[in-house]
């Protein structure tokens, strides 16, 4: 019986890997309208709308955390242009910086890093029209069509909650908004109104961004003051298992010590931590990363991700003098 069952199972999901589009987008149609109160044909018009983009595909399919190592992808973002803007923006909000850490316990580094990252300080967030990019994906890119038919479902109830023309917003090739990225579930979830102007701006709004990078971070579990993650020097002979690519910190500290990894004394040794494997020019990097490094990956998977995010910040905080009042 289980095995008919799972047969049936695998049957069903490759049948709904094998829609077409056209039927696809008529199923969610008829189920915006029946969970959610749209009008079918005014939905319909939308993604009418809508052009699927070559482009997108081409994108989607080559992501930079699978096609480099963490050598050529760290040359991507620890730049001197990067650092310097992500310093000219902290000063340029350092009150706010301040407030939103006072609040959610994010350093400024942290907030800053990761808008350093995703869009350059606002300069680069994305010239697709969120609508493109989640329709395109939903219904022409089998592999995460399901995922990004719910982030389609997020958008429109957004925008229709938030007032917006959903033909309007741009985005990233995924349908990511704003300078901090959000996809629309997220949006929906974190972004908040920080200066309390009535909208939750994360276009134009620093203040808004600000705020909701750092409520971000501090509803997945973000612990103001900890380690993010130390380098391991004069490892050697890593065994496999103790490697943990998603970078989930499931051993305390002390584990990893009685292996014979190399362990920054400083480290509290019940502090939970994962044994990161980056791969370079030169050969191989270790790492400890801890609780606050698999937060960031929360907002990107990718440990390369996550660590240009770390490193970007402490560059970024070496250079910072704080403001004083005179």
């Amino acid at each position: 019986m289980k095995r008919l069952s799972l047969i049936l199972s695998t049957l069903l999901l490759c049948s709904a890997s094998l829609a077409s589009p056209d039927s696809l987008r008529a199923e969610f149609i008829d189920r915006m309208v029946s969970e959610h109160g749209f009008d079918a044909a005014a939905l319909g018009d939308l993604l009418d709308k809508a052009q699927v983009r070559q482009s997108i595909l081409d994108a989607i399919a080559r992501p930079a955390e699978k096609r480099l190592n963490w050598g050529e992808y760290r040359k991507i973002f620890l730049t001197p242009e990067r650092v310097r803007g992500g310093l000219a923006y902290w000063k340029k909000n350092e009150r706010t910086l301040s407030r939103a850490q006072e609040k959610y316990g994010v350093p400024p580094e942290i907030i800053v890093a990761i808008i350093g990252v995703e869009t350059r300080y606002g300069r680069h967030a994305g010239t697709y029209p969120v609508l493109d990019a989640l329709t395109t994906l939903g219904f022409h890119y089998p592999p995460r069509a399901a995922f990004f038919r719910r982030e389609l479902e997020q958008f429109l109830l957004l925008a229709r909650t938030e007032g917006m023309d959903p033909s309007q917003p741009l985005g990233s090739y995924a349908g990511a908004m704003g300078r901090p990225q959000f996809i629309p579930s997220s949006y929906r979830s974190y972004a908040i109104d920080f200066d309390a102007d009535g909208k939750r701006n994360i276009w134009d709004d620093d203040a808004d961004v600000i705020g909701s990078v750092a409520n971000y971070f501090a509803r997945h579990g973000w612990q103001a003051g900890q380690t993010v993650a130390r380098r391991v020097h004069g490892a050697s002979a890593v065994s496999p298992e103790l490697i943990q690519d998603d970078a989930k910190p499931d051993r305390p500290v002390s584990a990893f010590a009685a292996k014979g990894i190399p362990v920054d004394p400083t480290l509290p040794p019940d502090a939970p931590a994962a044994l990161l494997a980056l791969q370079t020019d030169q050969g191989t990097q270790y790492w400890l990363a801890l609780t606050n490094f698999y937060v960031i990956t929360r907002y990107n998977h990718s440990p390369l991700y996550a660590m240009a995010v770390y490193q970007l910040a402490d560059a970024i905080k070496r250079l910072h003098k704080p403001e004083t009042d005179d």
